[in-house]
């Protein structure tokens, strides 16, 4: 798991649920290189990893917020998304951001139940 690039928990058990802070691809300091994909892979293996530390998994996700710098990549997120999330769909939004930490084209966050 990716050391947080601010002063932030990167995910919080709250009752029967857990908060994830948003992931980004990120990996060994800095963003992957590759572009939305390469980004957006590693953003959900972030995501699985976080959901690991409080024993839970992308099966357990029941909605998640996807921010995009373009909303061009939406369809290419799309794909993506679905090779990370296969059958289970949890609510989602997808929304366009001016910028992301350290220049992230991607950034995506959820809400799990705790496992």
């Amino acid at each position: 798991m990716s050391k947080p690039v601010g002063p932030y928990t990167p995910i919080v058990r709250e009752g029967g649920l857990l908060f994830s802070s948003g992931q980004i691809g990120i990996a060994d300091g800095g963003l992957v290189d590759g572009g939305l994909d390469a980004q957006l892979h590693q953003a959900l293996r972030n995501l699985e990893a976080v959901l690991e530390t409080e024993g839970a998994g992308v099966a357990d996700v029941i909605k998640t917020t996807v921010f995009l710098t373009d909303m061009d990549d939406y369809a290419a997120m799309n794909t993506i998304y679905l090779e990370h999330f296969g059958d289970h769909r949890p609510a989602r939004s997808a929304v366009a951001v001016a910028a992301l930490p350290l220049g992230a084209l991607v950034e995506i966050e959820a809400v799990a139940r705790a496992g």
